[in-house]
C-alpha cells in the first residue's frame, strides 16, 4: 500500500519534488534494504524474520521507483507483485507450522525435513524466491531494479545500486539461516517427531502462488507488457 501510494500519488502529483528528492529517497531505500536485512538476521521468531524482510524487499521497490527511468519503475512495480507472492507464501507457511506446534521460535525446531518433506520442499522454493534466485520471480524484479538504479540520471550515482546489491547477499544469509534452523540438523525434539506433513488443502492453497513464482521467474514478458504503457505515461509527466 505504501509503495503503491508513492507510485500512484506522489510521482504524478508532485513530479518536480520527486525529481529533486530522488537521491535522498534512494539513500533511504538503501538504508532500508540493509537495515531490514540486518534486523531480520537477528530475529529468533520466524514470523518476525519474515516481517522485517519486508522492510528490506520494499526498499528495493522504492529504489526502483525513484530511479525515475523505465527499468527502475517497471522493476519496482513487478517487485511489488513478487513481494506479495513470496512474502505472502512465507506467512502462509509460518502459519501452517504454527498450527501444528503453537510456537514460532526457531530454536524449537530443527530437522523438520525428516518428518515434513513436502512442507520443506515448498518452503525451500518460496525461500529461494524471496532471496532472488535466478529462474524465480524475485530475481527478475531485483535485477531490473538494480539495472534501472545503476543507470539512473535522477539518482546520479551507481553507488546506491552497488550497496543495494549487497542487500541481495544479506537476504541469502538470513533466509538460508532460517531454513537451516527449521529444517536441517538433527530431529532431536520429541514434539517435532509427531508432526504431520501438509494436507491437500494446504498444498492446493500454495500451488497458485508457486505457479506465479515460476511464471514470472521464467517468462516475465507478459507482466512487463502490462506494466510498460502506464510507466510510459508516468515518465512523460516526470520529464
Amino acid at each position: 500500500m505504501g509503495t503503491y501510494g508513492f507510485l500512484r500519488f506522489n510521482l504524478p502529483l508532485f513530479p518536480q519534488a520527486a525529481v529533486t528528492a530522488a537521491p535522498w529517497m534512494a539513500l533511504l531505500a538503501v538504508i532500508g534494504i540493509l537495515y531490514g536485512a540486518a534486523v531480520s538476521y537477528a530475529q529468533k521468531d520466524v514470523k518476525k524474520l519474515v516481517a522485517y524482510s519486508s522492510v528490506s524487499h520494499l526498499g528495493f521497490v522504492m529504489l526502483g521507483l525513484f530511479a525515475l527511468n523505465p527499468q527502475g519503475i517497471e522493476g519496482g512495480i513487478l517487485q511489488m507483485i513478487n513481494h506479495g507472492l513470496s512474502t505472502g507464501a512465507l506467512f502462509l507457511l509460518v502459519g501452517m507450522i504454527y498450527e501444528r506446534r503453537h510456537t514460532r521460535d526457531m530454536d524449537a525446531f530443527g530437522g523438520l525435513w525428516k518428518v515434513m518433506p513436502v512442507y520443506g520442499a515448498l518452503t525451500l522454493i518460496v525461500a529461494l524466491s524471496s532471496m532472488g534466485l535466478p529462474g524465480l520471480n524475485g530475481f527478475v524484479g531485483e535485477f531490473t531494479i538494480l539495472l534501472g538504479a545503476f543507470g539512473s540520471q535522477a539518482i546520479g550515482t551507481p553507488w546506491f545500486a552497488g550497496l543495494a546489491a549487497a542487500g541481495v547477499i544479506l537476504a541469502a544469509i538470513y533466509i538460508l539461516f532460517m531454513f537451516q534452523k527449521l529444517f536441517l540438523g538433527p530431529l532431536d525434539k520429541d514434539e517435532n517427531k509427531k508432526l504431520k506433513d501438509l494436507n491437500w488443502r494446504e498444498i492446493v492453497t500454495l500451488v497458485p502462488i508457486l505457479v506465479f513464482i515460476f511464471w514470472i521467474g521464467l517468462y516475465p514478458k507478459p507482466f512487463f507488457d502490462l506494466i510498460a504503457p502506464a510507466v510510459e505515461k508516468l515518465l512523460i509527466v516526470l520529464h
